[in-house]
C-alpha cells in the first residue's frame, strides 16, 4: 500500500483533516469543533484523540504515513514545532503542539503559518500549478499570504516574512491597523477593509444607491453586498470595488516588481467575487509594472477554496524526509 500524508489545518472554529495521496489528492476529509475554553488547553489533544479515531476507523496504522503537516495561526516555531499567541485559539503562552502529536502518534509532523500552508496548498496543486515562484494573497477578516520563491516558502528572519496584509498603500490618509502602523493594505482589501473604503466613499457620494444608503441609515453591510450590488450595476459599490482593486493592484504590481513570480494568486473570502475582482486587480497591475513583470506574471484566482490549508499541510508533511 502506498504510503499517505495527513493535513491539518487549525482554524478558530474549526479544526480541518485530511488524509492525502502524495500527489497532493485528497482521499479522507473530516472536521472538528475547536474547543479555545480553558486557554485552549483541550485543541492539541482533541486534535489527537480525532486523529487515532480516524486511523482506527479506516483501518491505517503510522507505517501508512510519510508524516502530518499542520497550518496555525500564531507565531510558529518550526524547529520546536510550537505555537506563540495565537489569539482567536486562546494560545497567549507558547503551546507544545508538535512533540506531543509526534509522541502520540509515532508520525513525523511538521508544522507551519496557516497563510504560509495555504500558499504552498495553492501552489502545489492548485492555482500556482506547482510553479516554484508563486505568490499567494489571502483576502478574509484580515490580509494574509505567503510567498515560494525558487521552491521555497519565504519566512524572513523573525518569520514575519510575506506579511502581505501589512504592505503600506495608502501613506496620506491610511485607516489605522491592528499592528499599530496606519494604510496597511488589510486596513482596506480584507473583508472589513471593505467596508471601510465604503463608509469613506459614502461621505462624498452623490447619487443614488441602495448601499449607500443602507451605510447612511447605519444598516449592516458586509463586502459581499457591495460586490453583488456592483456586479447588479450599483455605481456606488462600483466605486468602491474600483478602489480596493487600485490597492490589491499596487500591492500584487509591487510584488511583482521585486519577485517576477509566476502568478500571483488571490484566495479567501473576498476573491469568491471571482473574475469580476481579478480583471479589475490585473488592470491596475499592469499600470504599475514594468515591461518584462507585465509579459510573465499573472494574476490568478484561487482554485482550492478551504481546502487549501489541509492541502498544503499535507505537502509540508510530504517535505518531512528530504530534510
Amino acid at each position: 500500500m502506498s504510503q499517505k500524508l495527513i493535513g491539518i489545518d487549525l482554524g478558530g472554529t474549526t479544526i480541518k483533516f485530511g488524509i492525502l495521496t502524495l500527489e497532493g489528492e485528497v482521499q479522507e476529509k473530516w472536521a472538528i469543533e475547536t474547543n479555545i475554553l480553558e486557554d485552549g488547553k483541550h485543541i492539541v489533544p482533541d486534535i489527537v484523540v480525532s486523529l487515532k479515531h480516524r486511523l482506527e476507523l479506516y483501518g491505517l496504522s503510522k507505517e501508512d504515513f510519510v508524516g502530518i503537516g499542520m497550518g496555525s495561526p500564531g507565531a510558529v516555531d518550526r524547529e520546536k514545532k510550537t505555537v506563540t499567541g495565537a489569539f482567536n485559539l486562546n494560545w497567549k503562552d507558547t503551546q507544545e503542539v508538535g512533540s506531543i502529536i509526534e509522541q502520540e502518534l509515532g508520525i513525523p509532523f511538521a508544522i507551519d503559518n496557516d497563510a504560509n500552508v495555504a500558499a504552498l496548498g495553492e501552489r502545489w496543486v492548485g492555482a500556482g500549478d506547482n510553479n516554484p515562484d508563486v505568490i499567494f494573497v489571502t483576502l478574509g477578516t484580515g490580509v494574509g499570504g505567503g510567498i515560494v520563491a525558487d521552491g521555497n516558502l519565504i519566512h524572513g528572519v523573525a518569520g514575519a516574512g510575506g506579511e502581505i496584509g501589512h504592505m503600506i498603500v495608502e501613506p496620506e490618509n491610511g485607516f489605522a491597523c491592528t499592528c499599530g502602523s496606519f494604510g496597511c493594505l488589510e486596513t482596506v482589501a480584507s473583508a472589513t477593509g471593505v467596508v471601510k473604503v465604503a463608509r469613506l466613499l459614502a461621505e462624498t457620494y452623490e447619487g443614488d444607491s441602495a448601499i449607500k444608503a443602507a451605510i447612511d441609515n447605519g444598516e449592516a453591510v458586509t463586502s459581499k453586498d457591495i460586490f453583488v450590488a456592483a456586479e447588479a450595476g450599483d455605481s456606488f459599490a462600483d466605486s468602491v470595488v474600483e478602489k480596493v482593486a487600485f490597492y490589491l493592484g499596487l500591492a500584487t504590481a509591487n510584488m511583482a516588481n521585486i519577485l517576477n513570480p509566476d502568478s500571483i494568486v488571490i484566495g479567501g473570502g473576498v476573491s469568491a467575487a471571482g473574475e469580476f475582482l481579478r480583471s479589475r486587480i490585473e488592470k491596475y497591475f499592469l499600470k504599475f509594472t514594468f515591461p518584462q513583470v507585465k509579459s510573465s506574471t499573472k494574476i490568478k484566482i484561487a482554485e482550492l477554496g478551504n481546502d487549501a490549508g489541509i492541502i498544503g499541510a499535507a505537502s509540508l508533511a510530504s517535505q518531512i524526509e528530504s530534510h
